[in-house]
């Protein structure tokens, strides 16, 4: 649930019911975000489904972000074992557990429970899960192919994943941004689109598309720390 105690950020809402608009999270401004919508308008849609059923339960927002560790662990399992049918499992694993990633912060929201460690937790294990998920794809594509040049790629995009991680939370803590869920939909499409390339059995493709990814990424977030020097930021 990437959401803060920022008055701006957080909206309790009245009544006892779920409200949906009250639960989302403030439209965030970067570029990314403005042009892609997975999680707005398919994810988002979703997980007021589940916010629904747990709304008056004892379910915590924080066991909702285990959940959708767990979900996503089992699904980056399913991907290495290599066979058509646990890429399917793997890939619908990886989509719900996107999906309930939305509802955590989405319950937290709707009933005021936000807090700075909810936050940082969903943050935390959702790196974990990513990374997971790319060893997952990695083995699992090399144990259906044998192709051995696939799994060092892998292995190397996984690599790259964690630097540009590195990279993008320390230009955050230079420029003292308190926001989080700037990636969400940047997250969201990656994770949807590990799905549909997995149900279509060509996760190699996923490969790929994550070294190009993090490549262009790590580059372009290089230019713009080092501009940030120039300007005497």
């Amino acid at each position: 649930m990437q959401i803060t105690k920022d008055n701006n950020d957080v909206r309790s809402v009245g009544g006892n019911g779920f409200n949906y608009r009250e639960s989302l999270k403030k439209p965030d401004s970067t570029f990314l975000n403005k042009i892609i919508k997975v999680e707005r308008y398919l994810n988002r849609p979703l997980a007021s489904l589940i916010v629904r059923l747990v709304y008056r339960t004892r379910i915590t927002p924080n066991g909702l972000t285990f959940c959708s560790f767990f979900l996503g662990l089992l699904g980056a399992f399913f991907l290495t074992r290599g066979q058509y049918i646990y890429f399917i499992l793997g890939g619908v694993g990886i989509q719900l557990s996107s999906i309930v990633d939305c509802a955590d912060g989405m319950l937290a929201r709707s009933k005021n429970m936000c807090s700075e460690f909810g936050s940082h937790l969903d943050i935390f294990l959702d790196r974990i899960m990513d990374f997971t998920m790319i060893i997952g794809i990695s083995v699992g594509v090399y144990r259906a192919s044998e192709n051995q040049n696939l799994l060092i790629l892998g292995f190397l995009a996984a690599g790259l994943y964690l630097l540009q991680v590195n990279l993008f939370y320390l230009t955050n803590s230079y420029l003292q941004r308190k926001e989080k869920g700037q990636t969400g939909e940047a997250r969201a499409l990656m994770l949807l689109l590990v799905m549909i390339l997995s149900v279509a059995n060509r996760l190699d493709i996923a490969i790929y598309l994550l070294l190009a990814e993090t490549v262009i990424v790590i580059l372009v977030r290089t230019i713009y720390f080092i501009s940030l020097g120039r300007k005497g930021r």
